[in-house]
């Protein structure tokens, strides 16, 4: 394998500091007081035009689950991270210069899908009300919504095609790397090996012998019985998180961005019985309704309103990925939604070399 080096100047990364109103008081106690990573292309301090008066479109990454913005700014072995593979297409003059912009919307149940939740937080308004101002003050940029785009990958990708439906006024362009869509297939087959994590955490603890399996309201109803309290404060006690307890708190986090309850306990219901396994059919249909795949009809007109959405997925996704990428690529064509969407011979994991493809798009988007 031959290293990768650095071609052409590396542009210059900003890390500031931002007081969040938005954020203060959030349900999980999570810091209001964040770091945020600026990246500026070369032409930025060589006082070269970005396109209009010596300003630049900006893109904004939103990382996926577990991660923070800042790491996409960190040192990878054998690759690019996301300044430098910026800094390389510029270089080669794949793309022109843009800012790029990493928040942290790291949360204690792992991360956020960048929307508004009473259970988490309001992350979609933190980003489009505060840091899009904040950035647009302290930077050259071309402070517009036909200049400003979004990408991601995973919940990050969920992230961007949820932002170019929902709040579309705020972007551009949006590139969508191996999203979160199709629920059903998605986030369902993991839900027993969520359910046995949690039945760790059961009083009484289950014993050996003949069982009584009774009806309980509580988990009929997709509330806690005090086992997803339990499992979070030992998952919050650990500075190493085992990778099924990982997968376990991804579902609780999905759970409480798509079916907040602020009168239940922790915030939030699940979609299953966590004694019997049984699917609760109300509790699944509100994950429903934040499925891209059943939101294209509804938001219409926002995703035509943009100037670019690009949507990738590996053909190997081990979370079924593409399959919701298949149907949400149909449905938006279907509804006349202009778009390009591209499969590649891959998995879920270590895919940001896509970017190659999905930056270039959103700055020939933006610039046009």
């Amino acid at each position: 394998m031959t290293l990768k080096r650095p071609k052409g100047p590396a542009g210059t990364l900003v890390v500031l500091e931002h007081d969040s109103k938005i954020l203060k008081g959030n349900p999980l106690g999570d810091p209001h007081r964040r770091k945020l990573g600026v990246w500026l292309p070369p032409q930025y301090d060589l006082g070269r035009s970005g396109g209009k008066g010596g300003r630049f479109p900006v893109l904004y990454d939103l990382v996926g689950f577990t991660g923070s913005g800042l790491a996409h700014a960190n040192w990878k072995p054998f690759s690019d991270n996301v300044p430098e593979r910026a800094a390389r297409l510029i270089h080669e003059q794949k793309m022109g210069p843009a800012i790029i912009v990493f928040a942290d919307c790291f949360t204690a149940l792992g991360g956020n899908q960048y929307v508004n939740s009473p259970a988490i937080g309001n992350y979609a308004d933190y980003l489009t009300r505060e840091i899009i101002p904040f950035v647009d003050r302290e930077f050259r940029t071309l402070a517009s919504r036909a200049h400003r785009g979004c990408f991601g990958k995973s919940s990050g990708g969920y992230g961007a095609i949820i932002h170019g439906m929902k709040y579309s006024k705020y972007w551009g362009a949006v590139a969508d790397h191996s999203g979160d869509a199709y629920f059903d297939f998605v986030y369902w087959h993991d839900w027993p090996n969520t359910l046995n994590e949690l039945a760790k955490h059961r009083l009484p603890r289950r014993k050996p012998g003949p069982q009584k399996i009774s009806r309980n309201r509580k988990l009929e109803a997709g509330l806690d019985d005090g086992r997803i309290r339990r499992f979070l404060a030992q998952v919050w006690k650990k500075e190493k998180v085992a990778g099924r307890e990982g997968l376990a708190l991804m579902n609780l986090c999905m759970a409480a961005t798509y079916d907040p309850d602020p009168r239940a306990p922790n915030g939030f219901r699940i979609p299953f019985n966590a004694e019997t396994g049984e699917v609760i059919e109300a509790r699944w249909r509100n994950w429903q309704r934040h499925d891209p795949i059943n939101l294209v009809a509804r938001y219409r007109a926002g995703l035509k309103s943009l100037r670019g959405i690009y949507i990738d997925c590996g053909w190997r996704d081990q979370y079924h990925i593409h399959y919701g990428s298949r149907i949400l690529s149909r449905r938006l064509a279907e509804a006349g939604v202009r778009h390009r969407y591209e499969e590649f011979d891959d998995d879920h994991s270590d895919i940001d070399y896509r970017m190659d493809v999905s930056l270039p798009f959103l700055y020939r988007a933006l610039m046009r």
